[in-house]
């Protein structure tokens, strides 16, 4: 066995990059916030940020309310599998088994996916949290400037996953501003800006993703899907977690 621990471990390890990556395995954040969340400077804070971007972990995004923002996000997959790499690497027998089924909810969770107009990707996260999770949630997508479902986002469902969500309803998020979620989620940085109280409360969380609209061609769509299929499983997972 190599006598030299993995990097991840080196990485991780430190007291206040694992905080950060624990703040950002809930929801994305921007460095201001990261600060006040783990009480440090923020030159300290963007230092370990730079460390575990380097190491692959993390990622950062401009925002597209204001670019003079960033949001950063954790890359929970890689995580996942740098961590179980170095488990492997001390004994074989450590490397974790796949997870066997879908993680159940009881009771069931109600989430919200809310973007600026509901015609890309709050609706995809919508079908993939209910094609994924089942019985097991009630989810809902809304918008706070609804427009027409976009015909891409009808095609990358089709075409990806065999899901047909032509059939979705474009909604104003005032539909649901009185009802109680176990989590809401926006989709959209200028959507968070606005996004109003709702009883409870329930855990606000945000996944910092461009408008695939924007960039105005199909692949957008393709890797917006991509990037929520990939999150919507962690979800369901932080949804069935024991507190």
């Amino acid at each position: 066995m190599d006598a030299k621990p993995p990097d991840v471990l080196a990485l991780a390890g430190h007291e206040l990059r694992w905080r950060l990556l624990g703040e950002l395995a809930r929801s994305d954040r921007q460095v201001r916030e990261l600060t006040g969340l783990v009480g440090q400077p923020q030159s300290l804070v963007s230092y370990h940020l730079a460390r575990l971007r380097a190491g692959g972990l993390v990622a950062m995004r401009r925002s597209s309310a204001d670019r003079r923002d960033t949001y950063y996000r954790i890359d929970l997959a890689r995580c996942g599998d740098l961590l179980a790499d170095a488990a492997a690497a001390l004994h074989p027998g450590l490397r974790p088994a796949p997870p066997l089924r879908t993680p159940q909810v009881s009771p069931a969770a109600r989430v919200l996916f809310l973007c600026t107009g509901n015609s890309a990707r709050s609706q995809i996260a919508e079908a993939l949290l209910r094609h994924c999770g089942g019985e097991a949630v009630e989810v809902f997508s809304a918008g706070s400037h609804p427009k027409r479902l976009h015909p891409d986002a009808v095609q990358v469902m089709r075409e990806r996953f065999d899901i047909d969500i032509s059939g979705q309803r474009v909604k104003h998020l005032s539909e649901f501003t009185d009802q109680d979620f176990d989590a809401v989620i926006s989709l959209c940085d200028r959507v968070r800006e606005v996004c109003p109280d709702f009883p409870g409360p329930p855990e606000l969380i945000h996944w910092s993703i461009p408008d695939p609209a924007a960039e105005g061609e199909y692949p957008a769509f393709e890797r917006t899907a991509a990037e929520l299929e990939t999150r919507v499983r962690f979800l369901l997972h932080h949804l069935s977690r024991e507190d």
